[in-house]
């Protein structure tokens, strides 16, 4: 059955074409993605479907008593109004049902006449028959579940990212039977992320979500919807299902476009060759051939896509030390004596809730924020790309093709160069977007052109906070071929797992207390090892008899089998020992041979001192996995 129908739906965004005569429905149950390109009508189409905007043609007609909820992009919510008024307000079924009661039991309390005694059985159906009882622990539980601790918080005060998370849990808690939903993962951690996955899968509800995140797109939805070049394609299943779908699609459509090709130049030659008075069958091959001509105009071509990557500056030995960092915002510790040297070509991904301190990190780096101890040195070659979690601030009478003409006309990359006007094309600006004001582009295009800014100046050290948000799956992947390709250090922040588990050789894992764990591994990994862990705690606790003491369950861990990311750990603390022992010795060798500048001597010292350091720690870790792997 059809919740909602939209029918030969057209809309136009000032010259531009979003989508034309487009249909399709949306039955009970489904739980549907809409996918496309940055700039190319999602939100706008959310927008029409939920009933806030009018197409310029054909309609959306939805069942009489759907109950339906839509979650936009950047969620307005009334100033002067606490979390609390908001996710208790008026409206929603068990806050009217609340209300009742609450009046009908003073009036009974009051005068405890029949009236007032039919009117709070009335309101205690009520209440029973919108389940209102635990409303406000179920309240509280989404709440929670999405970080919004303190319910007297004025929205006034609230970030962009804690407004969407309210409003996000508003609609959840709406009971809709039909959501809506734009972007719903943006600003959330990885762990909000895999609960809003699983909330969304087992509630019995209809979905319509517009998601960058490709295994929220799996885990939750069996269908998706692409709009691409004005119309929409169909496909059944998961991101992975559309995928190899999609791929049969695009080569038909290069199959038949390499037809039409040839046809149109037969008869652009007849064209040119017919006089201009045309018999009447003539006309009906020039009517033909216009509208080929059209169709083909309309075909945007994909083939002969070429790889990009810059070609990045000259990065020396020394890249980042991170000496003893600490950190701490009054009684919340960030970081907490944290020692790192980076290695050339290393690509880390930082992972922890929110408020674990990832953005700080990222800020101490480059230097926004100040260290309460420790040292950050970075080597004189090395060039950061910092690109910021709110983008750049661009001016938004600029055009985007100035824009990226005032960084360089020419874009160097590591087989030539490309000129701004195709790289931006590359990266689906096309040259209709190029000439209009930053002020019009969406706010997945915006984030895009400040991301492909940074990468621009040729940076050799990339420094990425949440460069996913907002970005189309198409723009991901060619973010993530490029970060495979990029030979300088990339350290990013990101609640993405697909893109961590392409891109990231392994993590920084905040625990909000100050303490940083570096996991060899990507985030799947990670996540496997940590249910390893946790079921074996809790099997432990649960065998220990009463009293047990801390190192008797030390020994009991300690001959449990290795799993396999403390295998794959191993593995990796042997090849870095080898390496650590390697610069030891030349270090060693300098030092003994007492040929260095008083300077250059002081700098072996250091250096010998952290290695050492380093070496010890790793040793002893791998001592402990070395009896287990026995």
């Amino acid at each position: 059955m059809n919740l909602l129908l939209a029918e030969n739906l057209s809309y136009t965004a000032g010259e531009k074409l979003l989508f034309a005569d487009i249909t399709f429905g949306i039955d009970q149950g489904q739980k549907t993605a809409l996918i496309a390109r940055n700039g190319t009508g999602k939100t706008t189409l959310l927008n029409v479907l939920a009933g806030i905007l009018a197409p310029d043609s054909g309609r959306v007609s939805r069942r009489n008593d759907l109950r339906m909820a839509y979650l936009p992009q950047n969620p307005p919510i009334p100033e002067g109004v606490t979390i609390a008024d908001y996710l208790f307000s008026s409206g929603h079924p068990a806050s009217d049902a609340i209300s009742s009661y609450e009046t009908a039991l003073a009036v009974f309390n009051a005068h405890p006449d029949e009236n007032a005694t039919q009117a709070l059985a009335d309101a205690t159906t009520r209440m029973d028959a919108a389940n209102a009882w635990d409303f406000e622990s179920r309240v509280r539980e989404v709440a929670d579940r999405l970080g919004l601790g303190r319910f007297d918080q004025l929205a006034d005060n609230l970030s962009g990212g804690q407004r969407k998370k309210v409003a996000l849990a508003a609609v959840l808690l709406a009971e809709a039977e039909f959501l809506i939903l734009d972007e719903p993962t943006n600003h959330l951690d990885i762990e909000m992320t895999q609960w809003l996955e699983n909330y969304l899968s087992r509630e019995k509800l209809t979905l319509l979500v517009v998601t960058h995140d490709r295994y929220f797109l799996d885990g939750v939805c069996n269908d998706l919807i692409e709009l691409d070049g004005g119309r929409i394609y169909r496909y059944k299943g998961g991101y992975s299902d559309f995928l190899s779908r999609r791929e049969e699609r695009l080569a038909a459509d290069a199959a038949w476009r390499e037809k039409a090709l040839n046809l149109y130049r037969s008869e652009l030659e007849w064209m040119r060759r017919m006089p201009q008075a045309r018999a009447t069958k003539a006309r009906s091959r020039e009517d033909a051939f216009y509208e080929l001509e059209d169709k083909l105009q309309n075909q945007t071509s994909r083939n002969g896509e070429k790889a990009f990557s810059v070609n990045m500056q000259r990065m020396g030995r020394k890249i980042l030390e991170l000496n003893s960092v600490s950190k701490a915002f009054g009684p919340l510790q960030v970081l907490e004596n944290f020692s790192y040297i980076f290695k050339r070509g290393e690509k880390i991904g930082v992972v922890g809730r929110n408020g674990a301190g990832k953005t700080t990190l990222l800020r101490l780096i480059m230097g926004q924020e100040h260290l309460d101890s420790g040292t950050i040195d970075a080597g004189e070659t090395v060039a950061f790309g910092y690109f910021e979690q709110d983008g750049l601030k661009l001016p938004s009478h600029e055009r985007v093709i100035d824009l990226v003409k005032a960084i360089a006309e020419e874009v160097k990359t590591s087989d030539g160069s490309m000129a701004a006007p195709q790289f931006l094309n590359y990266f689906g600006f096309g040259y209709d977007v190029q000439f209009a004001p930053y002020a019009q582009l969406s706010g997945g295009e915006r984030r895009k052109l400040s991301l492909l800014i940074t990468l621009m100046k040729n940076p050799n050290f990339l420094i990425l906070d949440e460069p996913t948000n907002d970005l189309d799956i198409q723009t991901l992947n060619l973010l993530e071929d490029f970060l495979l390709k990029f030979q300088g250090c990339v350290l990013v922040v990101s609640h993405d797992r697909y893109f961590l588990d392409r891109v990231a050789d392994h993590l920084f894992v905040l625990d909000g207390q100050g303490a940083l764990k570096d996991f060899p591994g990507n985030y799947t990994a990670y996540r496997e090892w940590k249910k390893e862990i946790d079921v074996r705690l809790a099997q432990e606790v649960k065998a220990q008899p009463t009293g047990k003491t801390g190192p008797a369950r030390r020994e009991a861990r300690a001959t449990s089998k290795p799993t396999w990311a403390e295998r794959k750990e191993y593995e990796q603390l042997t090849a870095e020992l080898e390496m650590l022992g390697g610069q030891k010795a030349t270090l060693t060798e300098k030092l003994s041979l007492g040929n260095g500048t008083s300077q250059e001597v002081i700098e072996w010292s250091e250096q010998y001192a952290r290695v050492a350091a380093e070496l010890d720690e790793k040793e002893f870790r791998w001592l402990e996995l070395d009896e287990k792997m026995g």
